[in-house]
């Protein structure tokens, strides 16, 4: 649905130009047609060739002359856009838009705007706390410009408050949200398992696994984005939460279980992304352990619960429970095994010993497997792309629990 979404990506002359560049290159990632303007202070920190290299499409940077594909650039980057951002947007060009000064390539294509034009300040605390820039901010709101909230946090001068770039992920999010229809899991509550728990031997060390998360967050994600309420239960992970969800980190299996059976009952769907510890260490020492060069070390190990097998009993028959598993022989007796032994509505399995499709990648090749027999096979994706799939499968499970009720 976002596949050839044409955005037009104004870039300003802000030091958070940089972090226009990450989002750039997640907008082209994520399947937008990103077209780059370029204030001439814009180019001064961060050079158009770098944007085209992320976007693959030529970089606009001023109103006259230079190569285009468009014979009247203002219009055209104007009138073709699904969406303009402006971003980062200092002081200077929110005082223009604000007062319909176009004269330059990217205020003229503001100008000419039919869509909608997001706006991203970004700027030092004082600057955004001027009251001019206050007044500038208020009047664009009054004119349906869609002003997204500065952040605040330590900034590149020293200084600490409001001003902040937004962070990149939460402005590609409120991009997709505005530029795709009422989301089709408006009103549907998921809850979603991810990371790989962390069992303790002593204070120092522990036993885990090498799954990254990606997976999980991918689906947390795109829940988000397609209108779900989503809750997000993560062994620990190197990712940063996705926005707009209930996020709630957990390190052990224990952990894990406690956290899933309290609130397990109240969800449509559930998906049990998480690579959870099938043992603990029985007795792990409160003190470090010491090496003993004579001597090797024995550890008694004891079974974890198996999450998904307690909430499968459990399940209420209008909930959608959806399993994973990492595989690496035997993929499909096991998936078959897993929908039987653990009530499973859909499981998806992959074969970690193919190339793209084991841990801590940023793809995967997934099989769904339904309860009913039914398989399909998925070719190696973006685990973005394969969270938007399983969600599909989840979405059109849930409806058809609705409608037999």
């Amino acid at each position: 649905m976002l596949t050839g979404k044409f955005v037009t990506l104004g870039v300003t002359g802000s030091i958070a130009a940089f972090k226009a560049a990450s989002l750039a290159s997640l907008l082209t990632r994520t399947g937008f047609d990103v077209h780059v303007v370029m204030t001439d202070a814009g180019q001064k920190f961060v050079t158009p060739l770098t944007f085209q290299a992320l976007t693959k499409n030529h970089v606009h940077t001023g109103s006259f002359g230079g190569s285009s594909n468009f014979q009247i650039p203002h219009i055209a980057l104007a009138q073709k856009a699904d969406l303009i951002v402006v971003a980062p947007a200092t002081a200077n060009i929110l005082g223009k838009i604000a007062h319909g000064i176009a004269d330059d390539l990217l205020t003229t294509i503001v100008m000419a705007a039919t869509c909608p034009v997001l706006i991203c300040p970004a700027m030092n605390v004082h600057m955004y706390n001027n009251p001019a820039t206050q007044a500038n901010l208020a009047r664009l709101k009054e004119l349906n410009y869609l002003v997204m909230e500065a952040g605040t946090g330590y900034m590149a001068c020293g200084e600490h408050g409001q001003g902040r770039f937004p962070e990149p992920e939460l402005i590609c999010q409120q991009i997709i949200q505005l530029i795709l229809p009422t989301g089709d899991y408006k009103g549907i509550s998921v809850l979603i398992t991810a990371g790989g728990t962390r069992e303790p031997l002593d204070p120092v060390r522990f036993i885990s696994n090498r799954s990254s998360g990606k997976m999980g967050f991918a689906l947390a994600r795109s829940a988000a984005i397609r209108g779900a309420d989503v809750t997000l239960v993560s062994a620990p992970t190197n990712l940063s939460p996705p926005p707009g969800i209930n996020f709630i980190p957990v390190v052990t299996a224990t952990e894990m279980h406690h956290a899933v059976i309290d609130i397990f009952p109240k969800f449509d769907i559930v998906i049990k992304a998480a690579a959870v510890a099938d043992f603990r260490p029985a007795k792990p020492s409160k003190s470090k352990i010491k090496k003993d060069r004579n001597n090797n070390l024995t550890i008694e190990l004891e079974k974890n619960t198996d999450i998904l097998m307690e909430i499968g009993k459990i399940k209420k028959p209008n909930q959608v429970l959806v399993g994973f598993a990492a595989e690496t022989e035997n993929l499909l007796e096991s998936a078959r095994q897993k929908i039987e032994q653990k009530n499973l509505d859909l499981i998806v399995t992959n074969d970690i010993t193919i190339p793209g499709a084991g841990f801590d990648t940023d793809t995967n090749i997934v099989k769904l497997i339904y309860r009913d027999g039914e398989i399909t096979d998925l070719p190696l994706m973006d685990k973005l792309d394969v969270a938007g799939r399983i969600l599909d499968a989840a979405l059109l499970l849930h409806r058809q629990c609705l409608d037999q009720q």
